[in-house]
């Protein structure tokens, strides 16, 4: 059974999103394969994927948008798509952004899709719109015509769309897509900020240096497949192994040393020796090489990057920066 909801309004000891079994075929192409997503309340989860891995089938799924052909789903604890009409109202999205009027200003568009929303109180339309204006930085341009807007900028009043109501859960998909640098870490304090009020954020994108700084969470898609799924931290445990690399004049005694030590694929180095330290502490792995006369010029330990274990997974690259 499952408990009230808590301040947030996300059921106690409930996902904020979770599927299972969830697919989608195109006659006898499957574009997700059986996926089980748990995103936990209060998550900044980042979901990764190539192009054409399934990411957004699988949040247009969520969403209502597409039909699953398989599978179950689950928002704020209420099973979709029947309980669609009571929790979307929670839920704000972009996917792909709404269609904005190009005659029409930033403010007037905002007020035009707060007036479609059956949910929203009228009275209380130009306040909240000045506060979702307010969060994306563009106050100062809300009587700008759409058609001159910078891309940025329309991504920026597409995410302010998604904030006209208060929302216990936000799915966009590549929210910093078009941005400046400034405008992305405008857009991940944003995040940041939403997540902090309580919101689940459930965050597309490509560009892993974002996710590592935004994310409390991710999920890996592959070729319609979750292949990997956990808080940062576990994701990158179960990938790439971090490496220990010694600096020092004596690679060979330092090689020997280590292997002493039960320590395997050590390699030489143009500056020294690299091996995967495994659980062995660092202080250990330096004492060691001291107390056999290596001469340790320099010592560190590299953990893998959200790029290495991407690799790993699914066997492409990925954009790393704008």
């Amino acid at each position: 059974m499952r408990e009230g909801p808590t301040a947030a309004g996300h059921p106690t000891g409930a996902t904020a999103v979770s599927s299972a079994g969830l697919t989608k075929r195109y006659g006898a192409q499957t574009v997700v394969d059986a996926i089980g997503l748990e995103v936990p309340p209060g998550a900044v989860y980042g979901f990764l994927g190539p192009n054409g891995s399934g990411k957004t089938t699988t949040i247009r799924m969520l969403l209502g948008l597409v039909r699953p052909t398989h599978g179950q789903i689950e928002l704020l604890g209420a099973s979709m798509p029947a309980g669609a009409e009571a929790v979307l109202p929670r839920v704000g999205s972009l996917v792909e952004g709404p269609a904005f009027h190009p005659y029409l200003s930033g403010r007037a568009n905002l007020a035009r899709l707060d007036a479609a929303d059956r949910c929203a109180d009228p009275r209380s339309a130009p306040r909240r719109i000045d506060s979702a204006l307010d969060r994306v930085g563009l106050r100062a341009a809300a009587s700008k015509r759409y058609r001159a807007y910078s891309l940025g900028m329309r991504q920026r009043l597409a995410i302010a769309a998604a904030l006209l109501a208060p929302r216990d859960l936000l799915i966009l998909d590549e929210p910093t897509n078009g941005l400046d640098p400034q405008g992305t870490r405008e857009v991940r304090h944003l995040v940041a900020s939403l997540a902090g009020d309580g919101a689940t954020v459930l965050v597309s994108s490509h560009l892993l240096s974002e996710v590592e700084q935004m994310c409390s969470h991710v999920g890996v898609m592959r070729a319609g497949r979750l292949v990997a799924q956990g808080t940062v931290a576990e994701v990158r445990g179960s990938g790439a192994q971090a490496i220990a690399e010694v600096t020092t004049g004596h690679p060979e005694l330092a090689a020997q040393t280590l292997r002493d030590l039960g320590l395997t694929g050590v390699v030489t180095t143009a500056s020294g020796v690299a091996v995967p330290p495994g659980e062995m502490p660092p202080e250990s792995i330096v004492a060691a090489l001291v107390g056999a006369g290596v001469g340790v010029r320099g010592f560190a330990v590299t953990a893998p990057s959200l790029e290495d274990l991407f690799v790993s997974l699914t066997g492409e690259g990925f954009d790393v920066s704008q």
